[in-house]
């Protein structure tokens, strides 16, 4: 029997983090790699009243086949935590917010359409668009986000820009107040459709970011959100708010999809959340996060002193952004790396167009305060050696060049 794959199966690419994870399974390795959020934040006991409650009071309609859309009480919930006037029948839960990108990408990409992300830019909405064959577009990206001038110079034809403004995955970052009115009156002005994901914007340290870009020009965006990372990812429960004129066919595209999301983790999660249950579990969780990113700034300050290792200072999240010195590429840093016990993810496969190979994404929520200062001596350990080793490299060529 002889299969033959479809072009866009062709398109599909493994993920680079989850092959990443697997030699995160070996014994002794610390990861700082994966996305993953804490298990400490995981409200077991929560779930566990709420799964005897949700089956005692409803049991064989959480049980059984339920509406597209979404549970009502999950959707209503949804609507009234954001920070705009949210009608819930534009609010579709979703399993996940990744599928959310998936729907996106069926719904409003054919092959070759312009598609504009961030420099650098989150690698699983790369791959959910890939399938469908579009062409993604870097646009220039700084400190406060992305550049204005560039977007607009880059939006003709372009069917939208993904954006993540809040605590990005991979580099950190948070889009400024400026930036954010900017961005939205430009793309507006342009007729730029807005892909706004959010999954980590409840993850704050020190003070909430900007509304979001959604909230400004609610029917020329589609918001993505995640209780992946507030309450647990296991769940796979996630949802988006569109406006009308799109909404109907998001919905077509996930009944054909999976049929719905599982209606139990919905009713579960639509227990849990009762009596405000977020307001007082979320803090717990930046709490725990901003004391781990503080522990791991004061490892790479210590560690990598004098290596001339630039990286940032996050206000939230779960990742740092590390630029190595010159001559260190962090694909060749990693299985060094990985030799003395500690992993990362090197940075170019969230580059849509050319990559700055000397970047790499460390994360800072799972592991511990011993297993970070571990991991962070042991990565500029690599470093090092990698320096000896670029060095070594140089005068070989240059002796090579100039032989007496």
């Amino acid at each position: 029997m002889q299969w033959k794959l479809a072009a866009r199966a062709e398109k599909m690419n493994p993920s680079v983090i989850r092959e990443i994870l697997k030699v995160t399974e070996r014994p002794g390795i610390i990861s700082l790699a994966g996305g993953l959020p804490s298990p400490k934040t995981f409200p077991i006991a929560e779930f566990a009243e709420a799964c005897a409650n949700v089956l005692h009071k409803d049991g064989q309609a959480a049980l059984q086949y339920a509406a597209s859309e979404g549970y009502g009480p999950l959707r209503e919930a949804v609507s009234q935590m954001l920070p705009w006037k949210v009608d819930p029948a534009q609010v579709l839960i979703t399993t996940g917010s990744q599928q959310g990108l998936d729907l996106i990408a069926k719904v409003l990409l054919d092959p070759g359409s312009r598609v504009l992300v961030e420099t650098p830019t989150y690698l699983g909405a790369l791959q959910a668009f890939s399938p469908m064959e579009p062409e993604p577009v870097s646009v220039a990206s700084d400190d406060e986000g992305v550049s204005v001038e560039d977007m607009v110079a880059k939006s003709k034809d372009a069917r939208f820009i993904y954006l993540l403004p809040n605590f990005q995955n991979p580099t950190g970052r948070t889009m400024t107040e400026e930036r954010r009115a900017a961005v939205s009156a430009a793309a507006a002005k342009a007729g730029l459709p807005i892909i706004e994901d959010n999954p980590y914007g409840e993850l704050w340290f020190d003070e909430a970011p900007p509304l979001p870009l959604t909230a400004r020009n609610p029917e020329g965006c589609v918001y993505l959100g995640s209780f992946s990372k507030v309450l647990a990812p296991g769940l796979r429960l996630g949802f988006l708010v569109a406006p009308k004129a799109i909404f109907p066919k998001l919905l077509q595209a996930k009944q054909a999809a999976d049929l719905h999301t599982p209606s139990f983790n919905q009713r579960m999660v639509s227990e849990v959340m009762k009596e405000g249950f977020l307001n007082k579990h979320v803090p717990t969780i930046r709490a725990l996060y901003k004391r781990q990113r503080d522990v791991m700034l004061a490892a790479l300050t210590r560690e990598m002193n004098g290596l001339q290792v630039q990286f940032n200072k996050p206000n939230g999240g779960m990742f740092l952004w590390l630029r190595l010195p010159p001559g260190v590429d962090a694909v060749a840093l990693l299985p060094k790396a990985v030799e003395r016990g500690v992993a990362f993810v090197p940075g170019l496969p969230f580059y849509a167009g050319e990559g700055d190979p000397r970047t790499l994404r460390l994360s800072f929520v799972t592991a511990s305060d011993q297993e970070i200062d571990t991991a962070i001596a042991a990565l500029a350990d690599a470093i090092r050696e990698q320096l000896a080793h670029s060095a070594a490299a140089e005068v070989e060529r240059q002796m090579a060049a100039n032989p007496r």
